[in-house]
Order: C-alpha cells, then structure tokens, then sequence
C-alpha cells in the first residue's frame, strides 16, 4: 500500500475547497475565476456587467457580455499550484447567447512515499473542465442560462470524471440600478469515482443573490446567501464541535461593495463570513474573510485583480484579462 501517496492525496482534496466540503469531490469548481467576484467575497450572482469572467458564476450573466470577448485568467494559489481558466462568449442575437470555458488545475509533481517516509517516485496532480453554456434574453429584466459541464481529476493512478449543470436566472432593473440572481451549481454525478465501488457528490450549491447600485452616491452593494440546502454542522469546519444559529446563518453570508468613480473603474471590498469563521477556527486570524480587488473596463479590454485568502497563511492574487474583438 502506498500510505504516503494516499495521504498526499486525501491532504490535496482538502486544499483545493475553498472550505471543508462534507464528502464531496471536484471541490476547485468552487474557487472564483472572476477578480471581480473574488473581490466582492468570492460568491456573487447578481451583478450585471459586461465582464466574461460573470459567466463562472451564473450562465445568465451572459447575455450581459459583448460579442466575440475572449478572457484569459491566472491565479496564485497553494504552494506551486497554477491555477488557469479560459472563456469565448459569442453573441448570436439579442436574445441567444452562447459561451465556452475551461478551468485547469495543475498541482505540480509531489514525491510518492512509504510509510517510513522514503521516496519511492514522485506523481502529478491535476483537474480539469470544460463546459458549454446558453443563456436566453425573455424581456427587458429577465435572463435564464444553463451551462453543461464534463469534469475530470487525476491524481497519479487516482482518476475520476463527472457531468454537471449550472442553472441561472437573472433580473435586472436600469432604472432602478437593483439586479438579482439565482444560480443552482453542480448538479450532476461522476461517471466514474477515484476508489472502486465509492461514489462521491459532487460540490452542489444553491445561492440567490442581490445588487443594489446608489442613485447618488458611486457604491454598489451586494449580497450573496450561499450553501442554502446546507445547514447541518457536518458541512462545515469547526473544531470545537457544533456551532450556534448565529455562527450557521453567516456562513451562508457574504457581502461585497464596489466602489465605482467612473464607468470604467472600480474597487471592490468584500466579506466572506463562512471563509472567515473556518480560516480563525484553523489557527488564522489575518485578514480571514476579507478580499479586495480593482479593474478597469473599457469597451474592448478589460482588466481585474483580486487578493484574499483561501488557505491558512496561504495568500492568492487573481488576474483576469479580457478583450472583445
């Protein structure tokens, strides 16, 4: 038996959650793309803006975007870890979109070991997925999107696949600058499973989710309420056993603000109540649950950067270039 390889194994699908995810698998699909998501807390499906990273987290978002836009973007995350994702977002008619993206994984080489600790090799880890995404314009305010997903993880002899779906709905109101969205994530089932005969969940996440842009002032304001069909404590991090009501009912809280000086500027801020709590609980109190970031969006390119912390004394930057052409 190769104890150090499996321990390895076990420890990586723990670093890729972005929180402790009770018997689920395919964890990275719940790291932000998005620099600006990122910044406002890691979760928001309600923004409307022209901005393909959008797409990651509500195939509604977009219709939002322009046509022909292709995003590239890279982050900073564990140890030697890169972390990669694509999108194309082609624009067939006022009321049909289409979008194709891809995520990428790669953890790096790692050395295989007994369980005396001698080095018997070294093996690489890596997820992938690729999805394909529509999303449906039925009037003035009113956005619907669906995404396809195939999904696929290899950790040296270690493998497995899975199909999922997003589900997203979108409403808008210019005059009012009020947005709000619901998105339903990862629904799906592996097609086949790392161990023989064990079958494992895949991230599943219903989050419903509220912008509110001030009519006289440059702020916009966000919250997000996440994880909504999970509350029981098993679901999340804590070592000193049950958590109170109040303790439940943030972690399915983050909230965000942008600050927004021109139209091709701004700051974003952002508190992630659940990243928070479990970051304190594992020994780290800096900065736990805050995240910040900045972008410029012009008509044809835009740009973005995001910081916060995913791990403990693990700090990430995200980048995010798009450009329509």
């Amino acid at each position: 038996m190769r104890k150090g390889l499996s321990f390895l194994i076990s420890c990586l699908l723990c670093l890729v959650a972005e929180a402790q995810e009770s018997s689920s698998v395919f964890n990275f699909l719940k790291i932000p793309v998005s620099a600006h998501v990122a910044a406002l807390g890691g979760d928001n499906v309600s923004l409307k803006l022209d901005d393909p990273t959008l797409v990651f987290s509500n195939p509604a978002q977009a219709a939002a975007v322009n046509d022909n836009s292709l995003n590239l973007n890279y982050m900073t995350y564990i140890a030697d870890c890169k972390v990669m994702s694509a999108a194309f977002v082609k624009v067939f008619s006022i009321r049909h979109t289409v979008a194709l993206t891809g995520q990428f994984f790669n953890y790096g080489s790692m050395d295989e070991t007994d369980s005396e600790g001698n080095v018997l090799g070294s093996f690489s880890a890596k997820d992938i997925a690729v999805s394909a995404l529509y999303s449906y314009t039925m009037g003035d305010h009113w956005v619907g999107g669906a995404t396809g997903r195939f999904i696929t993880s290899k950790y040296a002899d270690y493998s497995s696949s899975a199909v999922s779906v997003d589900l997203g709905l979108h409403y808008d109101n210019e005059k009012t600058g009020f947005s709000a969205g619901i998105a339903l994530k990862n629904i799906g089932a592996q097609l086949s499973s790392f161990y023989e005969g064990q079958t494992e969940h895949l991230p599943f996440d219903f989050q419903i989710g509220f912008s509110q842009k001030m009519e006289h002032a440059p702020f916009r304001f966000s919250l997000t309420l996440k994880d909504l069909t999970r509350w029981s404590n098993r679901y999340y991090f804590n070592p000193k056993g049950k958590s109170s009501f109040g303790r439940k009912l943030t972690n399915h809280i983050v909230f965000g603000v942008d600050f927004i000086p021109t139209e091709k500027i701004y700051v974003a801020a952002g508190y992630n109540f659940r990243r928070a709590n479990e970051l304190k609980a594992a020994g780290s109190s800096h900065g736990a649950g805050l995240s910040f970031g900045a972008g410029l969006q012009t008509n044809k390119v835009k740009a973005g950067i995001s910081y916060a912390k995913y791990h403990v004394d693990v700090n990430s930057l995200l980048f995010n270039l798009s450009y329509c052409f």
